[in-house]
Formats: C-alpha cells, structure tokens, sequence
C-alpha cells in the first residue's frame, strides 16, 4: 500500500510558482523569470502570451516549452537600469498595455527578471487605467518591489497619463459576458487594429 502511494506521489507534478508569482485579476498573472521548474506550474495556467519586458534574449528552454505549449511571446525590451536620469520608456508601456488590454491574449503572464520594477510599472499603469486611486497603485508596487521600490517608478506612475491609452484604445469596445454578467471583458474590433509586436519563436 506504501508502495502504491510513493509511486502516485512520484507521478504527479511538483508545481512551482516563479519568484514574486501573483494573480493581478483574472486571466493576468505576474511574477519573477520562470524557471524550468516553473515550467510545470505554468502549464497548470493555461497561459497563451507571455509579456516579457527585459531586452536580453528569452533562453532557448523557455522557448521550447513555450512552442510545445503554443504561447505567444511579446517581449518589450525595457533596460533594468537604477540610475535617476533613466526613466522606464513610455511608449513601450504603451504598447505593452495594448497588448495586456486585449483579452484574446489571455490567460497572459507579465514577467521582467524579478518581477519587480519593470513589471511592477507596467501593472501600475494598468490599475490608473482602471481607475485606481494613486496611495492604492503605490501600495501594490512597493508590496512586491519591498526594500528596493525606486523614486524613479513612483515618479513614472504618478505621471502616466492613462487617458492616453484610452485615446489610443478607442477600437476598444467593453462586452459583457454571458447573460446577467457584471463582468466587463475588453475586446478589440478587428478593423482599425494595430498588429501587437511579436517576438518570433
């Protein structure tokens, strides 16, 4: 019987979240760079994009069981620079928010290196879109960015002008789902549409 059991426990997969893993909401997730012995939580997600927002290449690992699994992967090369005169680029969260917005895209993983600055940005950006007051967008950067939160970011998320996005997101239109939903789904229109940038894998 002890037997049976250690061979069950031997079958099933260990699943191990990436470093600083969270839900954002639903269909949104943020962390860390996976790992391979990510690989297998992942999958539990039902993931089909990855936003990836460092320059340096995505490992050939990654890759592969990014192809295997059929996840698209849109990478915005944003560098993880410290100093005080280089600020996060804000056409690239731009275009990153495009791509976080359209729900086609979802179940979606943002992930930078620790998942802290970079990703921590892009989904404050995200919550002044939805309307977040600026103390709770604060709140929720510094939680996961902890001892090392950065000026410059608090700075870059106090002035993100989210109105922007939604004039640029005007082919944007809100759909409920199912009948009696309160839930608003974000959905493109397929005319008028800008082509997300893709990274080729």
């Amino acid at each position: 019987m002890g037997l049976i059991i250690l061979e069950e426990q031997e079958n099933e997969a260990i699943l191990i979240p990436p470093f600083n893993f969270s839900m954002v909401e639903d269909g949104i997730f943020r962390s860390g760079f996976p790992q391979p012995s990510n690989f297998a939580f992942l999958e539990s997600l039902n993931l089909r994009s990855i936003i990836y927002l460092c320059p340096e290449p995505y490992p050939q690992e990654n890759l592969e069981f990014l192809r295997s699994r059929n996840i698209r992967l849109f990478q915005f090369g944003i560098e993880g620079k410290t100093e005080i005169s280089v600020s996060i680029p804000k056409d690239t969260i731009m275009e990153a928010l495009k791509v976080l917005v359209d729900v086609r895209n979802h179940p979606v993983l943002i992930h930078c290196k620790r998942g802290k600055h970079r990703t921590g940005c892009l989904v404050g950006c995200l919550r002044k879109f939805q309307n977040w007051c600026l103390s709770s967008v604060f709140e929720e950067y510094q939680r996961f960015a902890g001892a090392k939160s950065r000026v410059t970011d608090m700075t870059f998320l106090e002035t993100f002008d989210a109105m922007r996005l939604r004039q640029c997101l005007y082919s944007i239109i809100y759909q409920y789902q199912g009948f009696g939903s309160n839930k608003r789904r974000l959905l493109y229109r397929e005319d008028n549409m800008q082509k997300p940038r893709v990274t080729s894998i």
